[in-house]
């Protein structure tokens, strides 16, 4: 799938945020690329750095993975949506909540990656199975315009974004 268009999406939004955070123009190529990067990094993380947040309030890597995965499971069900036409608006979700909610703490590391794992494998069958013309569709999600392909782009974004934090803030690489 290839990287969507700016007429897909709303420039000025934090969709594009993430869009512009993918560096290729094979969009289901950066996912698999994706997918590699983060199962290796997790694998090898021990049970202090799953849990470590470095700032207070802030998100553990666990956490991160779990918000990781609530994400792609909704932004997957919107490109879901909006390739087979939904005319309603999509809402939007309070990430925190999500995260204070899930209880990921709760969960091995090898439970998240499982869930990780099924969660893209599901992302990549559906992106690939869209022709063209749904990859295009565009519909509204968290009020704003977005096509189904830009939506793929946005999660392979948001993954890059969490995958720089991780680096950046936890030393993790």
């Amino acid at each position: 799938m290839k990287k969507p268009s700016t007429a897909e999406y709303p420039s000025d939004s934090f969709f594009a945020k993430y869009i512009d955070l993918v560096d290729t123009e094979n969009v289901t190529e950066l996912l698999r690329q994706q997918f590699t990067v983060v199962e290796s990094l997790y694998k090898n993380l021990t049970g202090v750095q799953q849990d470590y947040r470095y700032a207070e309030g802030k998100w553990s890597p666990r956490e991160m993975l779990g918000h990781m995965i609530d994400t792609e499971r909704i932004f997957a069900y919107r490109a879901l949506c909006i390739a087979r036409g939904e005319h309603q608006s999509l809402p939007g979700f309070d990430e925190n909540a999500y995260v204070k909610n899930a209880n990921f703490g709760a969960q091995s590391q090898q439970q998240l990656l499982n869930q990780y794992g099924y969660v893209r494998q599901s992302t990549l069958a559906l992106a690939e199975s869209l022709p063209e013309e749904a990859q295009e569709r565009v519909g509204t999600a968290n009020g704003l315009p977005v096509s189904a392909r830009a939506l793929f782009a946005i999660l392979a974004g948001h993954e890059r974004h969490h995958l720089n934090v991780l680096a950046e803030r936890y030393g993790l690489k």
